[in-house]
């Protein structure tokens, strides 16, 4: 069954074109994308009849969804390929290299260039090299088109230099005739010049031409020829050397923000060496401020809460104020020790960025205020079951994480009235208890949690309990001694064969409850339960991995790298140590008896 979040992304999917990143539960990338409609691509992993046992295991393992919206199918493919050479997720197939896409080069022979194709950037010809194409036809098509626009020649240099008279690419009118000087050096060049700038996408000149043209062959009622235009002008529009998600060169964060319904979301496009890296959506508490004010607010959260990559270039949408814009600028150099520009003025391929941020910022509002509106329905669900007086405003859920007793760790996650508030999540590690003993890691938690009740940590409506009656015990148990009476205590127990949707709830009263499977009630409960097991056992995992590497050596006093470097020679690595005696200790070059003492007390 689908967890509460997968659900909520599958119903808020866009019908856009764009890029999906799969995530398993430590938020590591499973598998990379593209989609030409993002909604029916995704939904089709979750489709009942899937029976390809590799997308069965990826679809086992997927806990998360991240989207980036682009403007066509060709931007989708292209960042695809950019994020799977990236990230080398684990469920894709690894791409060619950058060398096997083919790329158009005008040469730098004089006085005649010559235009052509290759495989892969640096080849063996020398010139201007302008791509990747998505594949060869469209470096073909292109090809045509400027063979038909500008009409450079794209014969090889030893037909070039061998030719008497001109070839039939001059009688069609697909070439000039350089090869017996037809065309003067300076007319040619400024051919060359005319396809360097359609090709580096600055074509709204040309564009602008090819209308006028279709225009005017469809007044003169010459439709063969006007359909011609469009047809040309059609491939212009279509095959730019210059992608919104790929060009050669730039690097820049691109922050866009959108608004609806007291709703706030800042799209963050990460663009680097000219590739499109991806994006990240945040939602920060609006206030009544101007939308410029937080935006400045955010920046400077952004880039000093932790250390990052600071680009050339940061991009907002909207601007901010000159103060606010060289404040940043200032204190970004200060602290990065490098130059740096913030703008909002911007042209091509800084401008395609923009408006793609702008775009996933739209749609990621969208699916947050759908997502808005479930959460809302699923409080009442659960009021309704309940029994309680108005739809609880914030839920805590606590669990109990640890190897047979080992680093034991409690969770504490929480759930409100817009989802999941990741900021008032807590981990508790939990000291001074008999190994393996769940109660009193349970009631120690709860203990240091609701002793420190204040307005950044209220009380909650509801707290839910990882557990049985044993457990809900204790956490009445607590909370009595602490005086506090206004908490709904539920535990929540596996079922037989701890099989989702057989789940049993238990409250302080002794009464049990058993939702039916496809409730509504019941899957806030099961998504709130899953959410705080998996940030238990995420931080269990690290701390019992960090305490397998350290050896137990290290935390005695008095014994350095040297003598540590002498027991294990003389005992023959750590279980040695572990089962020697004091007098066998004592024996050890420069351990003594005082040492040994010291060293047996603390191991054992």
């Amino acid at each position: 069954m689908l967890s509460e979040k997968l659900t909520a992304i599958i119903a808020t999917l866009p019908t856009l074109p764009g890029v999906y990143r799969m995530l398993g539960a430590q938020g590591e990338i499973l598998y990379v994308g593209k989609a030409k409609v993002l909604k029916n691509r995704v939904g089709s992993y979750f489709q009942k009849n899937i029976t390809h046992p590799k997308t069965q295991a990826l679809v086992a393992k997927i806990c998360d969804i991240e989207l980036t919206i682009t403007t066509s199918e060709t931007e989708a493919l292209l960042l695809e390929q950019n994020l799977i050479k990236t990230l080398k997720p684990p469920y894709n197939i690894l791409l060619r290299d950058d060398k096997s896409y083919p790329y158009i080069v005008v040469s730098d022979d004089k006085p005649y260039p010559r235009i052509s194709w290759q495989r892969g950037k640096h080849g063996s010809q020398q010139g201007k090299v302008f791509g990747p194409y998505p594949n060869s036809q469209a470096v073909h098509d292109c090809l045509l088109l400027l063979q038909k626009l500008f009409q450079l020649r794209q014969c090889e240099d030893s037909t070039f230099r061998n030719r008497e008279r001109p070839c039939l690419q001059y009688q069609i009118k697909r070439c000039r005739a350089p090869c017996v000087g037809l065309i003067s050096p300076e007319d040619y060049a400024q051919d060359v010049a005319s396809t360097v700038r359609f090709l580096t996408g600055k074509n709204s000149e040309l564009q602008q031409n090819l209308i006028e043209k279709m225009e005017q062959a469809s007044a003169q009622l010459a439709f063969e020829s006007a359909v011609v235009y469009r047809d040309q002008l059609s491939a212009l529009r279509q095959i730019q050397a210059q992608q919104s998600v790929y060009c050669e060169q730039g690097e820049a964060d691109i922050f866009a923000v959108a608004e609806q319904s007291g709703l706030l979301c800042v799209q963050v496009l990460f663009v680097r060496g000219g590739r499109v890296l991806g994006s990240k959506s945040y939602f920060p508490e609006t206030a009544e401020y101007e939308l410029s004010e937080v935006l400045s607010e955010f920046l400077a959260s952004f880039y000093w809460q932790q250390t990052r990559d600071l680009p050339k270039e940061i991009i907002t949408s909207p601007s901010l104020s000159a103060d606010d814009s060289a404040c940043l600028v200032q204190a970004l150099q200060q602290s990065y020790g490098q130059k740096m520009m913030i703008k909002s003025r911007v042209k091509e391929d800084r401008a395609a960025w923009l408006s793609l941020a702008q775009l996933n910022a739209v749609e990621a509002l969208k699916a947050r205020m759908v997502n808005k509106i479930q959460v809302t329905a699923r409080l009442s669900a659960l009021q309704q079951v309940l029994g309680l007086e108005f739809p609880p405003q914030r839920l805590e859920c606590f669990d109990i994480s640890h190897t047979q007793g080992e680093a034991t760790v409690a969770s504490c996650v929480v759930f409100d009235s817009q989802g999941a508030k990741k900021r008032d999540y807590r981990h508790y590690l939990i000291k001074d208890i008999v190994g393996g003993d769940d109660y009193a890691a349970m009631e120690q938690a709860l203990t240091r949690r609701f002793s420190k009740v204040s307005a950044d940590s209220p009380l909650p409506d509801i707290l839910l309990i990882d557990g049985g009656k044993g457990q809900l015990t204790q956490a009445k148990r607590v909370l009595a001694s602490l005086n506090i009476d206004s908490v709904l205590l539920v535990g929540v127990s596996k079922g037989e064969g701890r099989k989702a949707g057989l789940e049993t709830l238990h409250f302080a009263n002794g009464e049990t409850l058993q939702l039916a499977p496809d409730a509504i009630a019941l899957h806030v409960i099961q998504y709130i339960r899953d959410e705080a097991h998996r940030f238990a056992i995420t931080k269990h995992r690290a701390k019992r991995d960090k305490a397998r590497r350290t050896s137990p050596l290290e935390a005695i006093p008095r014994l350095g790298a040297k003598r540590r470097r002498e027991l294990l020679n003389h005992f023959g690595g750590l279980q040695g140590v572990l089962t020697a005696s004091i007098k066998e200790l004592a024996e050890v070059p420069s351990i003594g008896l005082a040492l040994a003492e010291t060293i047996y007390g603390i191991l054992h």
